[in-house]
């Protein structure tokens, strides 16, 4: 049961246990929103899950137990969160395993049934050794139907089980009755039929198809349990005096050191402090190359280290790890419902009555124009028609999809937040792109540092000055330089915008802006001018070095556009949909970076609130807009925007704002977001589509309505394959999109 705290109110998801079909979801979702201090509850048939969000001083997750207890079914709310997942697992194994074993016995008793109630029906002794074969089938392996049934029924309420108990209790007993007294009909001229086979493989066919659909409702979950089991164990810590100790992962504490040797998964976040080694984040990147890990990088939990051994520290533990708020946000997202569920929800409510209406106004349709076999065919319409029935098809249409699309975006590095957004993408036909960190790769690199005369011996001498500048292109020259020894400066001083100044073996050196060199009387080669002025059109920013005489050499420095970035921006295109970029920088930088990615729009020298104006500019134009960023800056754009996507790697309120998170920080996944946005909301269209016209068909089809024009009346047999097969095609569609 995963948690978090919301304000003053908590969330959660709670495992239902005992629900059969969607109308149950349906109905547990409403006892749980009708209780005191729920603000919002919403139960996923697909994957068995309640999310509930509380006011934990008004209602606890055992009230809620209890008033679900009362209608028939459970919530499992197990606080021992290290053996939750292991508990829970072990009662699905249990019951998927007896369902298996139903299923087999329910086969194997079923088979003679059918063969002596097709070729042996008039031997004397068939009527009551099929009635015997079957009664441990209807009786014993499909009890459960009973039960449930009377347990809705002490509550005025119906669900599949209700259909399905009453179709073969009805049909069973029916045909005992004329087993055992064939000659009350026969004295009112009506020849008595029994039911014995059809009521056997009624039940032979729920089961299988029940264990069909746990199946696949199990691998459509197969991406978070994929991410669940990237979850360590155990970790090996540094104890006393250095010596490493195995431990539980639940008892790592923030500031323990790790000890991670070659081939084994990453137990929590941290830094690391010594050592190195390439970690696969594919996991969570969706990317396949191995990244370098060195001193102070971070590493995540359930990421695999490659052929190194290094060692961290704990930062983020349990919960609080990256993999927990990212299995947490998956399981939110997969339970979500879009706008499109709520009409299937309200029709699954009222299915199980309104077929029940049915069934009955087709028995007394029959009785009273069916002739002299009327009441025969009248109670086969009425069994028929209960059977073909089927609201999971309905219930599972949606959930099933988003379990699917969701979880094949988690894999691929991209965070969904809740259906809606899986719903609204479809829709976006322009996309605001901000520069740095987005399209950029959001830190300044050097790109070309050019010596006056090739002279390249005062390479130490910069070395040594920018490693103890304070401004951030500093960092930059220092990491392109960084297998030189610098050397040692005297009289250093740093001069706020303008640059810095130092003495090495008696001589003193500048590095900094022009105007820095001009303050200081310092001359610059024509040659050096025109590199300068050649790369400044680039939009690079130059940072000069020289002596106390002329500029030595110019540093070209610029935030460098992602590999990806102008694929990215052309699949858009090719969407019809526009891109627009906006940025803080100056005009010229804008200018260049949009010509490089293909973008027509941009705007340059914008301030947050100016980004946030422009999307309701473009929205005013009646545009459903997304926006993608990375900053704290960009936030207030996101909240603006219709679908707002954060770039894994940029500050957490964009990410909490955002309805997307691509963990990798690659635009191409932004393309790739929408394809899979559209690849679902199409596969839950299809997936309703056929649910309905399978009812729509298949329920006037039970009722007779051909009988008149060819005398086809639908066995009712046929009629519980159909509907395992209804469930089963639904939920084998959204499976098939898993592997697009």
């Amino acid at each position: 049961m995963l948690g978090q705290m919301n304000d003053m109110t908590v969330k959660k998801t709670i495992p239902v246990l005992g629900m059969g079909c969607a109308s149950c979801a349906v109905r547990v979702e409403n006892i749980v929103r009708n209780q005191a201090g729920v603000v919002h509850a919403a139960v996923n048939f697909a994957s068995t899950d309640l999310i509930v969000e509380y006011h934990p001083e008004t209602v606890s997750p055992e009230k809620l137990q209890k008033a679900v207890q009362e209608a028939g079914y459970d919530l499992f709310i197990d606080e021992t969160e290290e053996d939750f997942s292991e508990a829970l697992n072990e009662i699905r194994t249990k019951e998927f395993n007896q369902l298996k074993f139903k299923v087999i016995t329910a086969i194997i008793l079923s088979l003679p049934v059918v063969v002596v109630g097709m070729f042996f029906m008039d031997v004397p002794w068939a009527n009551g050794f099929i009635g015997i074969l079957s009664a441990p089938v209807v009786f014993y392996l499909g009890k459960d139907f009973f039960i449930h049934a009377w347990k809705q029924a002490k509550r005025r309420s119906a669900n599949m089980d209700t259909l399905v108990a009453l179709s073969v209790g009805i049909a069973y007993l029916f045909s005992v009755f004329n087993t055992l007294f064939p000659d009350f009909w026969r004295k009112r001229g009506i020849e008595p039929h029994v039911y014995f086979e059809a009521s056997c493989v009624i039940v032979t066919f729920v089961l299988l198809g029940r264990l069909l659909e746990e199946k696949a409702k199990g691998s459509a979950s197969f991406a978070l349990k994929k991410l669940m089991g990237l979850q360590s164990k155990t970790v090996t810590v540094a104890g006393e005096e250095g010596k490493p100790i195995s431990i539980p992962v639940q008892k790592v504490a923030i500031g323990d050191i790790i000890l991670v040797k070659p081939g084994e998964k990453i137990a929590v976040d941290g830094s690391v402090i010594e050592g190195s080694s390439y970690i696969d984040e594919s996991m969570f990147s969706g990317e396949p190359v191995p990244v370098l890990k060195q001193v102070s990088d971070k590493v995540w939990t359930g990421t695999i280290n490659q052929k190194g051994s290094f060692r961290f520290k704990a930062e983020k533990i349990g919960s609080h790890t990256m993999l927990a708020q990212i299995i947490r946000m998956v399981q939110e997202a997969q339970n979500s419902k879009p706008p499109v569920q709520k009409m299937a929800d309200k029709i699954a409510g009222i299915f199980v009555p309104a077929v029940m209406g049915v069934a009955l106004i087709a028995f007394v349709f029959w009785i009273g124009l069916g002739g002299a076999n009327g009441f025969s065919y009248g109670l086969l319409a009425f069994v028929t028609v209960l059977v073909v029935a089927c609201p999971c098809a309905l219930g599972l249409a949606t959930p099933t999809a988003i379990m699917v699309g969701i979880g094949k975006g988690a894999e691929r590095g991209i965070l969904i937040k809740d259906a809606e957004s899986l719903e609204l993408a479809p829709k976006v036909n322009a996309v605001v792109l901000d520069k740095t960190g987005t399209i950029t790769e959001g830190k300044p690199v050097v790109t070309d540092l050019i010596w006056l005369d090739q002279k390249e011996s005062g390479k130490n001498i910069l070395a040594g000055l920018e490693s103890r500048s304070e401004h951030p292109l500093a960092e930059a020259i220092v990491s392109y330089l960084d297998e030189l020894s610098a050397n040692s400066v005297s009289d250093f001083e740093n001069v706020a915008g303008k640059g810095v100044r130092g003495r090495v073996e008696g001589r003193q050196y500048f590095v900094g802006s022009g105007r820095w060199l001009t303050e200081n009387k310092i001359k610059v080669s024509d040659n050096l001018f025109k590199e300068a002025d050649s790369l400044k059109r680039q939009a690079k920013t130059i940072v000069w070095f020289a002596d106390d005489q002329q500029a030595l050499a110019l540093i070209a420095v610029a935030d460098q556009i992602k590999e990806s970035s102008p694929e990215a921006v052309r699949q858009l295109q090719s969407y019809g949909i526009e891109a627009y970029m906006l940025t803080g920088d100056q005009e010229l930088a804008a200018k260049e970076i949009a010509k490089k990615t293909g973008i027509n729009h941009y705007r340059s020298g914008c301030l947050p609130q100016q980004k946030a104006d422009f999307i309701k500019e473009l929205q005013d134009q009646g545009k459903v807009v997304a926006m993608i960023g990375d900053g704290i800056n960009d936030s207030t754009a996101l909240a603006c925007a219709d679908w707002s996507i954060a770039m894994g790697k940029g500050s957490d309120i964009a990410m909490d704002i955002a309805q997307v998170t691509i963990i990798s920080s690659d635009l191409i996944k932004l393309p790739e977001a929408i394809r899979l946005s559209k690849q679902t909301i199409a596969t839950i269209r299809q997936n309703l589509f056929w649910a309905f016209i399978y009812n729509l068909i298949g329920i006037p089809l039970a009722a007779g309505i051909l009988y008149p024009i060819n005398g086809f009346l639908l066995n009712p047999a046929i009629a519980g394959a159909a509907m395992a097969l209804s469930s089963l095609s639904v939920v084998m569609n959204s499976l098939r999109s898993r592997k697009g």
